[in-house]
């Protein structure tokens, strides 16, 4: 009977089918052998595991069953310590349906201890509308699967009558690998909008004609699925809706746009955001393949393998060699790009930046090139190469910040000057003669006799105290050249010495009135008011 047993379980399983380990849906892995093993009574499955936790490649002993993608990534394991996963529809009532109503008993082991180690009652806020919520699943409009082991669809009628009004599903960490399935669980939720299909292994059996479904799947997510171009490609007509694609995690090295003469990705006329983040692209030649794409606003980019950047319609940093240099409303519309954790250092990259016609927002963060201890240039510097930008790294280049960041510039490549040609400096910094006329800055000639030890007055602060206080009124104010390593406390005695103050505690209020950077000079008001 036992051996029936067994039997009857290696029935479902067959190699490429997606399992997890039983009672541990977050496991996952992939059959790749059924059958016996030397040495050993029974049959058993060959397991190429995703978390790559496992006991060999696949040879055991010296025999190979299979091979595994990595060198313990593998085990074999016994039928009945895996699972082949639950329908969708059994998924759905296990999380939504399931008994949430808790005894007495239970209510009263809800609890925590005070301060004085007593016992404090936990109340659920809002329980009784959660499960008021859950009894009337036809009106919820978004809901998450995760993790549970969905492998098949089930029923696309219960599943219709059960969540008709479904706009958002979340299928991340499951066991779907055709689409096939995907294209059953659009028919069976004729609402559905919003679809999350990350961590699911998704083999290559797309049939374009039965895609038609996916029409009206506005937000795609299809990270780490082991999604290929081609496979885009193949969905893009039936994409008509989309205007969220991620791609996350799919090891992308090359963007191969369909069909084979076609040198830019055409089509997805509704594309706002696509995400190829945590892939291996190492040539921007790629990337500007997407530059056709009309309605494209956000291109995330962040953890690849980029080297360079360039503006495709700029003539003096196009390869004419690779693209076609036609690109002439290249990312028209493209506003967001995110270049974090990349490999850019050259100051070209973020120069072409600005041939970019609407972008605003750009991450440059984890880059060499924003990281001077590794020869980047500082925030002050790309703001200022950065023109148009109103975004960078995340925060927001207020006007106040943009002013200063832009004449600290220019004075710094002023200083320069000194010992380099003119010409080489416009094209080192190609905006310096813009913001030298933008902000009013006159040509200051070189010092002259600098050889040796600078004067100490070249870098001090130059500091204007006021002392204010209910009980003397307002004295007269006093300025002062002061080391820029001065400390807050050795201000305020400073402040007591200079005011005469005996008995009293200063207290120290900063007003930035203008704080410009001119040859090591800042000018700051520092108001001192007074408390008996």
């Amino acid at each position: 009977m036992a051996d029936d047993d067994e039997k009857a379980l290696l029935l479902r399983f067959r190699i490429g089918q997606r399992i997890h380990a039983a009672g541990n849906p977050q496991r996952t892995g992939t059959v790749r052998y059924v059958g016996p093993v030397d040495g050993h009574a029974g049959e058993w499955v060959g397991v190429d595991w995703d978390d790559g936790e496992g006991k060999h490649d696949g040879d055991v002993n010296g025999v190979r069953y299979f091979s595994a993608r990595g060198e313990r990534s593998a085990s074999l394991v016994r039928a009945k310590n895996l699972s082949a996963g639950i329908s969708l529809i059994d998924a759905l009532c296990t999380r939504y349906r399931s008994d949430t109503t808790t005894t007495k008993e239970e209510e009263d082991e809800m609890y925590v201890h005070s301060m004085s180690n007593k016992r404090v009652q936990i109340q659920l806020v809002g329980k009784h509308k959660v499960e008021e919520k859950l009894k009337r699943l036809d009106e919820i409009c978004s809901m998450s699967t995760a993790y549970l082991g969905v492998s098949s669809v089930g029923s696309s009628h219960e599943i219709t009558a059960l969540v008709p009004k479904l706009k958002e599903l979340d299928l991340t960490g499951n066991l779907l690998s055709k689409w096939q399935d995907i294209t059953s669980i659009c028919k069976a939720l004729p609402a559905l909008e919003v679809l999350n299909l990350t961590r699911n292994s998704l083999e290559d059996d797309i049939d374009v004609a039965e895609l038609s479904l996916l029409c009206r799947i506005r937000v795609l997510v299809l990270n780490n699925c082991g999604v290929t171009w081609e496979q885009v490609e193949k969905l893009k007509p039936s994409l008509e809706s989309i205007e969220e694609l991620h791609l996350m995690a799919n090891n992308l090295q090359s963007i191969v746009p369909s069909p084979p003469p076609t040198k830019f990705v055409e089509g997805f006329d509704s594309l706002h955001l696509l995400s190829l983040e945590d892939n291996f692209i190492d040539d921007w030649d790629e990337v500007v393949k997407l530059c056709h794409l009309r309605s494209l606003e956000q291109l995330h980019l962040n953890n690849n393998n980029l080297k360079r950047i360039y503006y495709p319609a700029n003539p003096a940093s196009l390869d004419s060699t690779k693209i076609d240099s036609r690109c002439d409303r290249a990312f028209k519309n493209l506003k967001c790009l995110l270049l974090g954790s990349n490999q850019i250092e050259d100051l070209a990259s973020i120069d072409s930046l600005n041939f970019f016609p609407n972008l605003l927002d750009v991450r440059l963060s984890g880059n060499p090139i924003d990281d001077p201890a590794k020869g980047g240039v500082p925030r002050f510097a790309l703001i200022a190469r950065l023109g148009k930008i109103k975004i960078l790294n995340g925060s927001e280049v207020t006007s106040r910040e943009r002013r200063e960041s832009e004449i600290r510039y220019v004075r710094l490549v002023m200083a320069k000057m000194q010992a380099e040609n003119l010409a080489e400096i416009e094209q080192l910094h190609p905006r310096f003669s813009e913001l030298k006329l933008l902000h009013g800055i006159d040509d200051e000639k070189p010092a002259t006799g600098t050889a040796g030890p600078q004067k100490m007055s070249a870098g001090l602060l130059c500091i204007t105290l006021k002392c204010v206080g209910p009980s003397m009124g307002e004295k007269l104010p006093l300025t002062k050249k002061l080391p820029p390593n001065t400390t807050v406390g050795r201000l305020k005695a400073l402040c007591e010495s200079f005011f005469k103050l005996k008995g009293i505690r200063p207290r120290l209020f900063i007003q930035e009135e203008v704080c410009y950077i001119v040859y090591k000079l800042i000018y700051i008001t520092l108001f001192c008011y007074l408390w008996a």
